[in-house]
């Protein structure tokens, strides 16, 4: 899997890839459970989307606290923290469930979203473990840790959302706090290299400089529209699936495929970047992107519910992976915490934004309004993609492994 990496930098991103496994597995079913869950316990239908947009919300707002927690606790232990949370989360939607609380299940997902943003940084930290050379590959094959997720998230809806008599899904929130308790163990046994002396002590550029880079305004212009666009049409497919007559089985089989498309091509997008150029990568993913609009807007059968999905997560994919190498080349090591917090703030406040609103124009306008909504997230990136080609990068390349670190597998370095 992780070829051309040295032993301990395979361990990590091997660990990463798979906490990346069992989170996405994780989010799949909230994905495709929160939505319709909602929609059975709201009185205002209107509100359906709430329980995945305050997935969202929860992401946003705990972007911030997390990245300190990182700063100061090391990865490891944030990591774990945040897959513990996934489990708290999964404990309060059973729960919301078995008293038909609406808003204790609301409340469960913000509670989710800490679990969210903590595993951001799964791709950040694979980065930084590795060489610069890698660095792209690296991201990605984290990332293709989603693979398993879109096999197995809509399998384990399938089986379990009838487990539990007289109480419709709770069966695979049941799996969701398996699969965080499975996280913790998993990651306890990362070995990232410990943090430059300059980012525990030195702050580094303003932010707003930072920020006002040609290549990160780029890079921010991708990310969100990647994740917005992509967020906005599927928390309503399910629904919208639903309402077009069709089985919450097809919704599953139409998100299963769009998970894989999210996270098939991460074997090969690494390569693609260092081959093609980010530039290059990003613009494929974007006009994927607007091909998703088209199909949308074509029909509500099933084949096109699936193409159209299928598109949007093939576009994500390349737009995303793409947006996060443009941004670990935008800060030094000391303005690294800042910075990516700064971006996973922006991007999934946004994200939080689109979630919501994606009910809301369900609801008003039906499906056709929901893809019409998506086209100038990606219209607007495009315009800012020349603008990766501008500007340096940051004064000081982010390391790979700290001089003083060695790859012992502890104690030299590697603490956390």
């Amino acid at each position: 899997m992780a070829t051309g990496f040295q032993p301990l930098e395979r361990r990590n991103v091997v660990l990463l890839g798979l906490g990346q496994a069992f989170y996405g597995t994780g989010t799949t079913i909230l994905f495709t459970l929160n939505g319709l869950v909602g929609h059975m316990l709201a009185d205002d239908k209107s509100l359906a989307t709430l329980p995945v947009t305050a997935v969202m919300v929860g992401a946003a707002l705990s972007t911030l606290p997390a990245s300190l927690v990182h700063k100061h606790l090391g990865r490891r232990p944030a990591f774990v923290l945040g897959a513990l949370a996934g489990v708290a989360g999964g404990i309060g939607y059973g729960l919301g469930i078995l008293w038909g609380s609406f808003w204790l299940f609301v409340a469960a997902a913000l509670v989710t979203g800490w679990y969210y943003a903590n595993a951001q940084f799964y791709r950040f930290a694979a980065a930084e473990a590795t060489g610069t050379e890698h660095r792209a590959r690296a991201i990605s094959l984290v990332m293709a840790g989603g693979v398993a997720a879109a096999l197995a998230g809509p399998e384990l809806v399938k089986f379990t959302k009838d487990m539990v008599l007289g109480l419709p899904f709770v069966g695979a929130y049941v799996v969701v706090i398996l699969l965080g308790l499975a996280s913790m163990v998993l990651l306890s046994g990362l070995r990232l290299p410990d943090l430059a002396p300059e980012e525990r002590h030195a702050s580094g550029r303003p932010l707003i400089e930072i920020l006002r880079q040609p290549r990160m305004i780029a890079a921010l212009a991708t990310g969100i529209a990647a994740y917005a666009s992509m967020s906005l049409v599927m928390t309503a497919t399910p629904i919208a699936m639903v309402a077009c007559s069709l089985t919450v089985e097809d919704a599953a089989f139409v998100i299963q495929w769009h998970s894989l498309a999210m996270f098939l091509p991460s074997f090969f997008t690494g390569r693609l970047i260092e081959r093609l150029g980010v530039t290059r990568v990003i613009g494929a993913g974007l006009a994927l992107i607007l091909g998703c609009s088209a199909v949308a807007l074509s029909g509500v059968s099933l084949e096109q519910f699936w193409v159209a999905l299928v598109l949007i997560g093939l576009g994500w994919n390349f737009a995303f992976v793409g947006a996060t190498s443009l941004v670990t080349t935008c800060y030094t090591p000391a303005e690294r915490a800042k910075t990516q917090a700064a971006n996973d703030l922006l991007v999934f406040g946004v994200v939080s934004m689109a979630s919501f609103m994606s009910g809301v124009v369900l609801n008003w306008t039906g499906w056709h309004g929901v893809p019409i909504a998506a086209l100038p997230l990606a219209l607007i990136a495009l315009c800012a993609l020349p603008l990766a080609a501008r500007g340096t990068k940051a004064p000081t390349p982010v390391p790979a492994v700290p001089p003083h670190a060695c790859c012992c597998g502890g104690g030299c370095g590697h603490a956390d």
